[in-house]
């Protein structure tokens, strides 16, 4: 296989397209935007984070969706009506549950190898793109979270992480200025922060650099295989197109299920709102009252992260509301009002408010190898942990795309990937 077509130009595509072209492969890429990392991409919470690899399928993930279905400013918010993918995908979310310590140790496997790849990445192609390498500091406000996190901490340990815990004195020293009372933390020293909408606009260049194509305003409508020859029917300025190679790679985030269905394969992706806010440190005062260490709240699944001198990126929550892109005020008010809570000297007048559809698969593990076909493979589904993941799920499909003729079975971090 030499010819590929990847599909999606977020975090996850243009990875991919980068690994494929550094192997010298002949490397299309397919965005329906005019440029790179418009959708879930664009600004996120900016953690490269390995700390947070705990997946979500733990049975009080249920309890609290049904304790605060009701609050429309909760950390967790499940529309209540019905749908058949909403229900299959809570079914095999809650039949995932008894592999909750095995995934959580495997994504955090997944996230430290990935992060290797990601500084040598970065380093060899002279990407700026506000990194931070000054840990991330967890925070809990009462010993119940606290519990909970030594627990997840040794999940974390069987995976290779080391973090520690802090008491509220170092947390302090940490990071001077978070204001309000907590019991305790946790501090991972090995995690950073950065912007990936910056990020992904770099490599993305770095990739044609090395022979990739990257085309943009590029609507997929079609995509087929009959195991030698994939196909990718697009509609552009020109009208309606159809190009062939000899495999291609689905990273489209939230659209690969219906991609997907197109190839003959159910990926039960659910699309998972998040919110951001982007603080403009406008003034001294704001610039020295926010924090350069990013943080993860538990209690009100907050992270935050510092991209330079003058922004400052809070980001969170999860909703589970289908296709909806909507950025509601109710859902943005509780980010601002926890900077004003924790960071008091920070003005949030202006803060410029975003929303993602994180593409999210039941079991909290991303799709990463073949589909029936052949010459049809998946990048997707990374969820909450996109970014932190990329680079190291991009080296895999890179391979296993390199070696697609030598038939051989893997075992890798916790789900078979099939190579044939």
């Amino acid at each position: 296989m030499k010819s590929i077509a990847v599909i999606g130009g977020g975090i996850t595509g243009v990875t991919t397209a980068y690994a494929l072209a550094k192997r010298g492969l002949q490397v299309t890429l397919f965005e329906q935007n005019r440029y790179a990392a418009m959708e879930t991409s664009f600004a996120n919470g900016g953690q490269l984070s390995a700390s947070n690899a705990e997946v979500w399928t733990h049975g009080s993930t249920l309890l609290k969706g049904l304790k605060w279905m009701l609050r429309n400013d909760a950390p967790l918010l499940v529309n209540p009506k019905p749908s058949w993918h909403k229900l299959s995908w809570f079914l095999e979310f809650m039949a995932h549950i008894p592999h909750y310590e095995r995934n959580t140790t495997a994504t955090a496997r997944l996230a430290i190898a990935a992060r290797e790849h990601f500084f040598a990445w970065a380093d060899a192609e002279g990407l700026d793109f506000d990194m931070e390498k000054r840990g991330i500091l967890h925070i809990y406000r009462d010993k119940r979270g606290f519990d909970h996190a030594a627990r997840v901490s040794q999940l974390l340990a069987l995976g290779g992480l080391s973090r520690r815990a802090v008491t509220p004195e170092e947390m302090r020293a940490i990071e001077p200025t978070l204001a309000g009372t907590y019991y305790g933390g946790y501090y991972t020293e090995s995690d950073s922060t950065g912007d990936i909408h910056k990020f992904t606009v770099g490599l993305a260049a770095a990739a044609e650099r090395h022979g990739a194509r990257i085309r943009y305003g590029q609507q997929v409508l079609r995509l087929d295989s009959d195991g030698r020859v994939a196909r990718v029917t697009v509609r552009d300025e020109a009208g309606e197109q159809t190009h062939g190679f000899d495999a291609l790679v689905v990273c489209a985030g939230v659209a690969s299920r219906p991609l997907a269905a197109q190839l003959g394969d159910r990926v039960n992706i659910y699309p998972v709102k998040g919110y951001s806010i982007t603080v403009h440190l406008q003034d001294e005062a704001s610039q020295q009252a926010a924090p350069w260490v990013s943080l993860l709240d538990d209690d009100t699944k907050l992270v935050t992260s510092r991209l330079g001198v003058d922004r400052f990126r809070v980001a969170g929550t999860a909703e589970f509301n289908g296709m909806n892109k909507d950025i509601r005020s109710d859902r943005i008010r509780p980010l601002i009002d926890w900077v004003n809570q924790c960071f008091p000297g920070v003005s949030t007048r202006q803060a410029t408010p975003w929303a993602g559809l994180r593409p999210m698969m039941p079991d909290m593990m991303p799709r990463v190898g073949r589909g029936k076909k052949p010459n049809v493979f998946y990048n997707t589904g990374h969820g909450h942990l996109g970014w932190t993941l990329s680079a190291g799920t991009a080296e895999l499909i890179a391979s296993t795309v390199q070696a697609a003729s030598q038939p051989v079975t893997t075992a890798v971090y916790g789900r078979e990937m099939v190579q044939a």
